[in-house]
């Protein structure tokens, strides 16, 4: 299993492809996007990759930094890169983590605690788990856990909405509903009593169910 959400994400030191890094102080005040690959060279994380790096302005609007991990060295990354943008129309312009030690992956519980030997030796299927995609707050804790098969490519598009979902109730005590969009009408968190919405919202709010309080987005 994977790490809860509301848990701190383990902090590490790493070798990655922009240098060393301690993985804490390198989020700093930003929110960040954690995620893995099973191994450099396969085909759908080539896609992922070069979809992430078109959609970084996308990210940086947001405060979110990318970083990405495979157990394969950084000279392997670097290679990879080439490929990348050969065949994507953009390479990787945020660090990946080379987890050689698959320390990373352990300490995120991608892969089992008796993991070792050489990475180089090691399949695309013998790392299918590290497949995954982690957000963390500014707060370091989890937000968002999403796990992928080898065989479906990311939708970073539907990572966006919910980053930007994320940042909104971070911020305001309301939820999102289904098929949320940015601009659109939100819920009143049930944490907010009615008398305490009635000042946080002194224009009322849309009540099909008096479990069910809609508001527009609060700007």
């Amino acid at each position: 299993m994977t790490l809860p959400i509301g848990t701190t994400a383990p902090d590490f030191e790493a070798q990655t492809t922009e240098g060393k890094i301690k993985f804490h102080d390198w989020i700093g005040n930003s929110w960040a996007l954690l995620f893995s690959h099973p191994k450099d060279f396969t085909p759908v994380c080539t896609t992922e990759l070069g979809a992430l790096a078109k959609l970084k302005p996308e990210f940086d609007k947001r405060g979110i930094k990318l970083i990405g991990l495979s157990v394969d060295p950084a000279d392997r990354h670097a290679k990879w890169a080439e490929d990348i943008l050969e065949t994507q129309g953009a390479a990787p312009n945020y660090p990946l983590i080379a987890d050689t030690d698959f320390n990373v992956s352990k300490l995120y519980e991608m892969l089992p605690a008796s993991t070792s030997g050489d990475p180089l030796t090691r399949t695309p299927a013998d790392n299918q788990t590290v497949r995954n995609v982690f957000i963390i707050g500014p707060d370091k804790k989890i937000k968002l856990v999403l796990v992928y098969p080898m065989t479906t490519g990311r939708n970073f598009q539907e990572i966006l909405r919910v980053i930007d979902s994320l940042q909104l109730t971070a911020k305001h005590r309301v939820a999102t509903p289904a098929d949320w969009k940015q601009g659109e009408d939100v819920i009143i968190a049930g944490s907010v009593t009615n008398d305490e919405a009635k000042t946080i919202y002194p224009q009322g709010w849309k009540e099909p169910k008096p479990y069910i309080r809609i508001v527009p987005q609060p700007k």
